[in-house]
């Protein structure tokens, strides 16, 4: 007899995450998922490089993705927020249900921010790599509206759902996406190509490259500040 797991539930979804707080109480919220094999700590430096003196006092949350198995990285176990089944970026290259689960497991995140005072529309879902592809699933697929949506490093998933999964409250969220020309992990034209695919979509989204590899360099620093001090400041 096949016994069926549990549905899930908030609570088995809830991640374990590391956070950093500017100031109390806080009023506005920061999800900032990492890339693969990294984990919640990677860019936990990154609140000391802001400057976000003019804004009211912020919550960062850096969680940790599921420990899995990586096909393209021979099996080994790793934090990883969906399994890379190919080398290639042809579709089918991520997990599907992996790219859905991790949603699931960012929504209830985002539930708890709600619990915890913060509504959704005072509230940025950012990632690098692997971590932008998930924030870009999901806020595009959120059912109420969010600050905005930061993409560093990334490309878009499961692009051939997103006309019939889009949720119109999040048509004109704004989106800073960002990549570097000489990223020899994700390459920098399927960065731009998402760009421009949600561009056509009608989505607001600002594009950055810049003159790096697959990393935050300082001048991409300083427009992730600038940005995220304007649509912080209009929510909030």
């Amino acid at each position: 007899m096949t016994v069926k797991p549990p549905p899930a539930t908030a609570a088995s979804l809830l991640l374990p995450t590391v956070e950093r707080q500017t100031g109390e109480p806080p009023k506005c919220a920061i999800i900032w998922l990492h890339g693969l094999g990294a984990d919640g700590h990677d860019f936990e430096p990154i609140v000391d490089e802001f400057d976000f003196d003019r804004l009211p006092a912020l919550r960062f949350v850096f969680p940790h993705a599921p420990m899995r198995a990586v096909t393209i990285n021979a099996g080994y176990v790793m934090r990883a927020w969906y399994d890379i089944v190919s080398v290639d970026f042809a579709p089918g290259r991520e997990e599907a249900e992996g790219v859905r689960t991790s949603a699931q497991q960012i929504e209830a995140l985002l539930d708890r921010e709600n619990a915890r005072g913060i509504a959704d529309a005072r509230i940025v879902l950012a990632g690098f790599s692997q971590g932008g592809v998930i924030a870009l699933h999901t806020g595009l697929r959120h059912p109420r509206r969010l600050a905005g949506i930061l993409a560093l490093s990334c490309y878009l998933p499961l692009a051939e759902t997103l006309a019939e999964e889009a949720q119109q409250a999040n048509r004109d969220v704004p989106i800073f996406m960002a990549h570097g020309r000489a990223d020899p992990v994700i390459p920098y034209d399927l960065g731009k190509r998402a760009a421009k695919l949600l561009k056509a979509a009608d989505y607001p989204v600002q594009w950055h490259g810049y003159d790096a590899e697959h990393t935050v360099c300082l001048e991409e620093l300083r427009d992730i500040e600038a940005w995220l001090n304007k649509v912080l400041a209009d929510a909030c």
